[in-house]
């Protein structure tokens, strides 16, 4: 067990005096650095469920119809699923053992910066983190500036040929050497992770000068990166799935429900309920590139080093696992993504057999493979729901009435076969926060966007997090500041342009930009 630390008064309060048993509330284990987990709402008394009153409700939440193009979030191009992983692996890092959470819920450690800094990407810089950066051309003994990447292999009969650089890095045994081993975790967010790995790779190419040093063209390059990064998560990815408006009040009233008087903390109404909206998002199977129309889920997880079968050079020694398992050295070239089919970059070059995935709607719904996770891993929806509870997480009723938004009524909660369950075992008055905002989502923003406690939550931490930075552009230069890398539309920098920058559209397809 770690030790049990009382974090400062006023700490998540919301501004509000805090009360013995809130500050008792408030028992965080782990360090007193501000990298660790806390409560926005700790007034709030947490909702207790027995485990099979859980369990029926996480069952009920099963997307039966994956394929209906009904469930489709028109709004919300299936990239930023992914993305939206990517910017959770860079905010939290949560290794406590499930017994230790079991023990003690709030004695949880923060092992990643609660900040949009990209440590994901850049670890601790090329000094602290070797392994990560490409040797310095000018001098072979020292690393350089640009990050590393990794190379696919060429597949017989695939008609790919060429030296094509679309891994991530790898070492011998087949490990990803980037900042966060989960970004190997399945194929789009290891292929989001490599085209920012590019990004910072261009900016240096595009801040070079004769005579300029690697450590500066480093440490200039990372602050273009992190503002560009942190500019678009809050204006193309947050404002894309909250409340219209929202950011935008936010950044101009400030934050009224997630507080901090220094450096921010990472509260778990958003990190175990709030922001894992993006489950219901995925889909069971995507449009990957050209040879693959139609990958499963379950593909996308066997093309990685973490979750699937790239073992590295142990490929050609390792004893032949029973099929329809497979060794592999590197990523294939024939699985490299395709973007035009996650992220709108029209015009598409060829528009008769490029199909946009779209994500699924925000609702209660999951895909069946996420009911049943590979490896034993059970039902995510039972995990997220029992997760809470352990966390000691509020109803959603009572997040709503903390915010001053009127709560769903048990009418609204009770629709569809989830409803019933919810019904059943007399959660529609004290609701599971996580299910709760699906539901609030799909009934209030028509699955299209979450709604008002969904909204405030992801709002308010995101841009807490950024003005929290005090490396951060919010910090720096204040809300009124605009990117400057080369957009679509000036003073704007969305996912799309940075995949343009980058220059690697569909290598496969030999398409660079558009």
């Amino acid at each position: 067990m770690h030790e049990e630390i009382t974090i400062a008064p006023g700490h998540g309060t919301a501004g509000r005096k805090p009360t013995p048993e809130s500050l008792a509330r408030q028992r965080l284990s782990g360090h007193s650095d501000p990298g660790m987990f806390g409560r926005m709402f700790p007034d709030l008394l947490p909702l207790k469920v027995p485990p099979a009153a859980l369990e029926a409700l996480g069952a009920a939440m099963l997307d039966a119809s994956p394929g209906d193009p009904g469930g489709n979030n028109p709004g919300v191009p299936a990239g930023f699923t992914y993305l939206g992983q990517f910017v959770d692996h860079d905010i939290t890092l949560d290794l406590t053992s499930i017994g230790e959470k079991n023990a003690d819920p709030d004695g949880i450690e923060n092992f990643r910066t609660p900040a949009l800094d990209l440590d994901a990407i850049y670890g601790l810089g090329p000094d602290g983190s070797r392994h990560l950066y490409a040797r310095n051309l000018d001098n072979g003994k020292a690393p350089g500036p640009k990050l590393l990447i990794g190379k696919t292999f060429n597949v017989p009969d695939t008609g790919i040929t060429g030296d094509l650089r679309n891994d991530l890095p790898r070492n011998q045994e087949g490990f990803a050497l980037i900042g966060d081993h989960r970004n190997d975790e399945n194929l789009v967010v290891a292929q989001t992770h490599l085209a920012f790995l590019k990004f910072h790779n261009k900016v240096c190419d595009m801040i070079t000068t004769p005579g300029r040093k690697p450590d500066e063209i480093f440490q200039e390059a990372r602050r273009i990166v992190t503002w560009h990064y942190q500019w678009m998560v809050l204006h193309d990815f947050v404002e894309r799935v909250t409340e219209r408006g929202i950011v935008a009040k936010i950044l101009h009233e400030g934050r009224k429900f997630y507080r901090f008087k220094r450096l921010p903390y990472m509260p778990v109404e958003f990190s175990a309920a709030a922001y894992r909206f993006g489950h219901s998002m995925v889909r069971g199977r995507y449009n990957h590139n050209r040879l693959f129309p139609a990958a499963t889920l379950e593909q996308l997880f066997q093309f990685t080093g973490l979750s699937g079968n790239i073992v590295g050079d142990l490929a050609s020694t390792m004893p032949p696992p029973p099929p329809p398992q497979f060794h592999l050295p590197t990523l294939p070239s024939n699985w490299i993504i395709d973007w035009r089919r996650y992220y709108d970059l029209s015009p598409p070059a060829n528009p008769e057999s490029v199909n946009l995935n779209l994500s699924r709607k925000i609702d209660p719904l999951l895909v069946a493979p996420l009911h049943t996770l590979p490896g034993g891993g059970g039902n995510l929806a039972v995990r997220n729901l029992k997760r809470g509870v352990h966390l000691g997480l509020p109803s959603g009723q009572s997040v709503a009435g903390a915010i001053g938004v009127t709560p769903l009524t048990p009418d609204e909660i009770a629709t569809g076969p989830d409803g019933d369950a919810a019904k059943k075992h007399g959660l529609l008055k004290h609701t599971p926060l996580w299910y709760y905002i699906l539901k609030e989502a799909q009934m209030k923003g028509g699955g299209i966007k979450l709604g008002p406690v969904g909204s405030t939550i992801v709002a308010e931490v995101f841009v807490g997090l950024v003005h929290g930075d005090h490396e951060s552009y919010l910090w720096q230069r204040g809300p009124s500041w605009r990117p400057e890398l080369p957009s679509r539309t000036p003073g704007t920098f969305l996912m799309t342009d940075l995949l343009r920058l980058v220059g690697d559209i569909s290598p496969i397809d030999g398409i660079s930009t558009l």
